[in-house]
């Protein structure tokens, strides 16, 4: 089994009237290869009228963006003309690859009407093979993901295999993906093959994770000997898990690109300002 080394806290860095908090990167975990990048946002309940998400058109290149949607919903638009509103227990899945612009907000009827809203992002980094691949997306309500019945609570399985089901999401590097949803008193046994690493993030509660205690909006920074983690709890418990083999690669990251190399990263910013990345339409 694996055992936990260190808890990364999720610094607060509130984005204008959002509440964020972000793990990772942190000084004293750069990435967590492949991912490399994770903001908590809320939760928080919006008023009726408010502005919405703040997060317009702004590009990308060079790896993936997940938003898991634990509370509200989001919209999602982008220059490959994609367009959808996810609700809550819903993700949307991005692979920037090549390049192109994408905005996440608000529809018009939160913005009226407001509610909660709790959002997961996640940033994992794709090799120099796929950096430069097409550009995709994929939209999947929580009526798209398998909820699997665990000791004590729920698996949302998003990608990768779990309890002799699949993930509905096809990830290009075989990233296993799940949030994770327990009740007090629960007991489990989650896999992290043996080489691969594992993402533990502890969205809500106190769960004991290889017999250490854990806190609520860490990540938990786990060894590499074993290829199993147990997790139990005293109180309810909200994760998000996965695990994907590392990349080993140079991660040269500028803003909204992450490359091998800087060059690359001129190369990205110079397609962008000259259009090449397309735009959203409207």
């Amino acid at each position: 089994m694996r055992q936990v080394l260190r808890q990364h806290p999720a610094l607060r860095d509130d984005i204008g009237d959002l509440t964020t908090r972000r793990p990772l990167p942190s000084r004293d975990l750069p990435q967590l290869d492949p991912f490399l990048f994770l903001n908590h946002h809320g939760p928080q309940v919006y008023a009726p009228g408010n502005h919405g998400l703040p997060f317009g058109p702004h590009p990308h290149r060079g790896f993936e963006t997940v938003s898991f949607i634990l509370k509200g919903e989001m919209a999602h638009l982008d220059s490959g003309g994609h367009e959808s509103v996810i609700g809550e227990g819903g993700i949307q899945w991005m692979t920037a690859g090549s390049g192109l612009v994408h905005a996440e907000i608000s529809p018009e009827s939160f913005k009226q009407s407001g509610g909660p809203l709790e959002i997961l992002q996640l940033w994992v980094n794709l090799p120099a093979r796929l950096k430069m691949t097409q550009p995709s997306y994929t939209g999947l309500q929580r009526a798209d993901i398998p909820a699997i019945a665990v000791p004590g609570g729920t698996a949302n399985l998003i990608s990768g295999d779990f309890e002799g089901q699949k993930g509905p999401y096809a990830s290009l590097t075989g990233v296993a993906m799940m949030t994770v949803e327990l009740e007090p008193g629960a007991s489990l046994t989650l896999p992290a093959p043996s080489a691969r690493t594992v993402f533990l993030y502890v969205v809500a509660g106190e769960p004991v994770v290889g017999g250490t205690a854990c806190r609520e909006a860490h990540l938990i920074e786990l060894d590499q000997d074993g290829d199993a983690v147990e997790v139990s709890t005293h109180g309810p418990v909200t994760l998000l898990y996965g695990h994907a083999d590392p990349i080993g690669e140079p991660v040269v990251a500028h803003g909204p690109f992450v490359m091998n190399t800087r060059e690359e990263i001129h190369a990205a910013i110079q397609d962008y300002q000259a259009g090449k990345f397309g735009a959203i339409a409207g």
